[in-house]
């Protein structure tokens, strides 16, 4: 990056003047590489690929999480390298484009597999270019040489050689079972991709022979093979194991199979149930332990299959009135309770009510895959942050089920099979390979292809290794990576898959750690959403204050695995440290000698020791805030530092002995520590400090030097002056007094009244062998010079003030002393009366000190 010898800065800090300039300087200066000449081991981070299905969010930009750890690692040393990439996002991007499509009054069928595939593919590579300006805009140093897409040829390699070492492994199979589909998608989907909500709907008592038994679906008693009852109900004991008569609302009587479950609750209905294995989940286990037939009703368009008689090609929600009106006319309702309340699966995507079917698909074993994760979680081979999420990981483990990993969608990674069409019994039933492969085994026109796709989690589960492979990186030691920072909802989706495919592949697990966030959620807690009106642009928000401070209000205030607010009006606030950084760099840039060449600082007055020791806790404190993922403290520390110390304080005492030096280096440690969060801002101001010959980010991490040691004594010196300052600054401001006299018995806080003039706005301090007049209660005894009426008045005020906080606390007292009140109010309400109370005790405290001192 070049660089400037003018170190004068303007008189505003404006970001859109540098932000885009800063960044090209980055990336065309090899920045974002791993260094391969760089002393320390390497640190990697994969981002986890935003879908290419339209703008970033409030929620990609947390993104800054990953860049807070890159540029802290680069700066430190490390061969550090952040791969980007996006992901095709499969049946989501599908249904996002069929949205446009039918806007257009048109839907995938009319164009067909392979144009309706080509548009979807020119539309996500649009979207990518989009999303790589808006990365870029939000300033995340990721090396945009690696980038990766989920469908790039190499990866789609990688994720065939994985189903393939799979399926010879015994751990693919293909079968009919019951899935989760979607009949909008046309397409099977994981019970974690389904939403559940509360739903109102009637439930209807139906005459089964000598049984009543309550179901909300009707509609699928064509496919009814038991009655199930609980093997402890004596209600129907008897009747256990028996077939019954019972009358089909066609107009025909069937036999039916009564069998005895744990898993029906006698409590429910009537304590009987009908079980259809072909279109509930909990009947299908029911099916698989009795041995019962399996008989679909319900198609993959979600409309009634020939065998429901003249309901066929009805959609099963009307079918469902249709038969239930029938049955009341024949007499096979016994009521319907029309307020029923219960959970109904939605698809996560399009939004369509899940149709459970049985359709044949391919399958994942994962009793075996699942055992090393377990072990490596245990072991701490992968640790989580916040620690608590080890234990829920490690249960989503223990209880996972073989995983259907074929979608039936449009869009996405082709499964490599391909099925003999010949009648050669020599020939195998199918082939994982190419069409190539294909053509030779079983001849010209004597195959298929598959035409379901991958499940995006069975591919985008393969990311670290697969993008690392496809770099070259995986050898260099890249590989395990070093994070892996995610939101918390897909601990379960991704996490955990690329967790088992990383040790099935490579023996090693991904990632070292993982970093989970929760939501990013408006000023009130709530989620954000588009029809609440409460969704914030992050790009906008950029435009309106500045990049850095809208990193700055996603990091501090936010802790690993929760919630956390941001507002315009917290960006707002960061905007305004970001101009006090600028100002205060422009005051101390604008003050330096016109030949001034920077040099190791030395330490003079007590104020210069006071800030070294500063800097040295907040070096250190910062250090290890970032080591141990607590971001928010990371930056609350150097925003203290920056506003509390360096601007209210330490700036302000060197306007009286100023070390140029020390001001300098200050300065330019904060810029420094303030870096990996607010990047453009400190490189901007870096760019125009004297004798700098290398950009920021690759500048090295500071660390305390021990050669320049600050004296306590002298620090402390300084701490008792500022206590005093506040003080008489506080008293001042009470009394309205102008200028006021200060008089002190300390001849170290003598020796430095100018110093204390100024801070304090004082006309005057002097040095007197007993103080009188109002006393201000600091270490270094000191006084504001009063008159009797004087004396008097603030005697008076702070007795009336006094009063005030006795009866203050006495009600709170009162209510603590309630034991009504303690056990029936909520703990957290209970706290704050006990905070206020012991806040109140403090002030009181405080005030007595002071009217004794009036008194004396």
């Amino acid at each position: 990056m070049s660089k400037t010898t003018d170190f004068q800065l303007e008189k505003a800090y404006d970001p859109t003047q540098y932000e885009a300039k800063i960044y090209a300087g980055w990336e065309q200066s090899g920045a974002f590489k791993p260094n391969p000449k760089a002393p320390k081991d390497p640190f990697t981070i994969i981002l986890p690929p935003p879908n290419a299905n339209g703008n970033l969010h409030l929620g990609h930009a947390m993104y800054v999480v990953e860049d807070i750890l890159t540029r802290y690692r680069r700066m430190q040393g490390h061969k550090a390298l952040w791969l980007p990439g996006a992901d095709h996002a499969g049946i989501e991007t599908q249904v996002v484009y069929e949205r446009l499509l039918a806007k257009e009054g048109k839907s995938r069928f009319d164009l067909g597999r392979e144009e309706f595939y080509k548009q979807v593919w020119d539309y996500t590579q649009s979207n990518i270019g989009n999303m790589t300006d808006q990365i870029r805009k939000l300033g995340f140093s990721v090396d945009w040489s690696r980038f990766k897409f989920t469908l790039d040829e190499d990866i789609v390699e990688t994720v065939y050689d994985t189903f393939k070492r799979l399926h010879d492994d015994g751990l693919i199979y293909r079968g009919n079972r019951i899935v989760n589909w979607c009949p909008f998608c046309r397409s099977a989907f994981a019970d974690i991709e389904v939403k559940y909500r509360e739903q109102t709907d009637p439930l209807y008592y139906i005459k089964y022979g000598p049984f009543v038994l309550a179901t909300v679906r009707p509609e699928t008693k064509f496919g009814d093979t038991a009655i199930a009852v609980n093997p402890k109900d004596e209600r129907y004991a008897k009747l256990v194991g028996k077939e019954i008569d019972a009358e089909s609302v066609l107009g025909h009587t069937f036999k039916i199979k009564v069998i005895a479950d744990d898993h029906v609750d006698p409590a429910f209905g009537t304590g009987a149930v009908k079980v259809t294995p072909a279109h509930d989940p909990n009947d299908w286990e029911m099916g698989l332990r009795h041995g019962l037939e399996v008989v679909p009703v319900i198609g993959t368009d979600g409309r009634l299959l020939p065998i429901a008689g003249k309901y066929a090609g009805m959609p099963a929600d009307e079918a469902r009135i249709a038969v239930a009106a029938d049955m009341e006319a024949k007499g096979l309702m016994d009521h319907v309770d029309m307020n029923y309340t219960h959970s109904v699966g939605f698809h996560d995507r399009c939004g369509t009510l899940i149709e459970p079917l049985t359709v044949e698909q391919w399958w994942l074993r994962v009793d075996e895959l699942k055992k090393p994760v377990i072990k490596a979680i245990k072991n701490g081979d992968v640790k989580f942050v916040p620690e608590r999420f080890t234990k829920v990981a490690l249960d989503w483990m223990e209880n996972l089920r073989d995983w259907n990993i074929s979608r039936q969608n449009w869009w996405g990674i082709n499964i490599p099979v391909f099925y003999s069409l010949s009648d050669d019994k020599t020939k195998p039933e199918y082939i994982i390979g190419t069409e190539a492969e294909a053509k030779k085994i079983y001849g010209e026109g004597n195959y298929e292809a598959e035409t379901d796709n991958f499940d995006t989690w069975f591919s985008s589960g393969q990311w670290p290794f697969a993008t690392l492979m496809a770099t070259g990186d995986f050898e260099k030691g890249h590989y395990p990576t070093s994070v892996m920072e995610t939101g918390r909802d897909i601990l379960f989706l991704w996490v955990t898959r690329m967790i088992m495919f990383g040790l099935f592949r490579t023996g090693e697990v991904p990632f070292r750690t993982v970093y989970l966030h929760g939501l990013v959620t408006d000023e009130h807690g709530k989620k954000m959403s588009k029809s609440k009106g409460n969704v914030l642009n992050p790009l906008e928000m950029t435009d309106k204050y500045g990049t850095d401070a809208l990193r700055l209000a996603l990091t501090i205030g936010i802790t690993p695995g929760n919630d956390g607010s941001v507002s315009e009006r917290k960006i707002e606030g960061y905007r305004n440290f970001c101009n006090k950084l600028w100002n205060v760099a422009r005051f101390i840039l604008s003050s330096l000698p016109e030949d001034y060449s920077p040099a190791a600082p030395k330490l003079h007055s007590p104020a210069d020791h006071w800030m070294q020791a500063k800097l040295n806790a907040a070096i250190k404190d910062v250090t290890t805030a970032i080591e141990d993922y607590r971001f928010s403290d990371a930056g609350q520390i150097v925003y203290s530092l920056l506003w509390d110390d360096f601007a209210d304080w330490y700036v302000e005492a060197s306007k009286v002995s100023p070390n140029h030096d020390l001001l300098v280096h200050t300065l330019e440690t904060i810029l420094t520590l303030v870096h990996p969060i607010a990047p453009f801002v400190s490189e901007a101001i870096w760019s125009h400090l004297p004798d700098r010959d290398t950009a920021l980010i690759t500048t090295d991490w500071p660390v305390v030097d021990k050669t320049r040691t600050p004296d306590k004594a002298a620090a402390r010196h300084f701490e008792e002056l500022k206590s005093v300052v506040q003080a008489a600054r506080t008293v001042a401001a009470e009394e309205q007094l102008s200028k006021p006299v200060v008089l002190t018995t300390n001849s170290n806080l003598a020796e430095s009244a100018d110093l204390v003039k100024r801070l304090a706005r004082a006309g005057d301090l002097k040095l007197v062998k007993e103080g009188s007049g109002l006393y201000l209660g600091t270490t270094a005894p000191a006084w504001i010079e009063a008159d009797a009426a004087l004396i008097k008045a603030r005697k008076d005020r702070l007795h009336r003030y006094q009063a005030e906080k006795q009866s203050y606390a006495q009600n709170l007292e009162a209510k603590l002393a309630n034991a009504g009140y303690v056990k029936s109010a909520p703990a957290a309400v209970v706290q704050d009366t006990r905070d206020r109370l012991a806040e109140t005790q403090r002030l009181l405290e405080r005030l007595g000190e002071q009217l004794a001192a009036l008194e004396g």
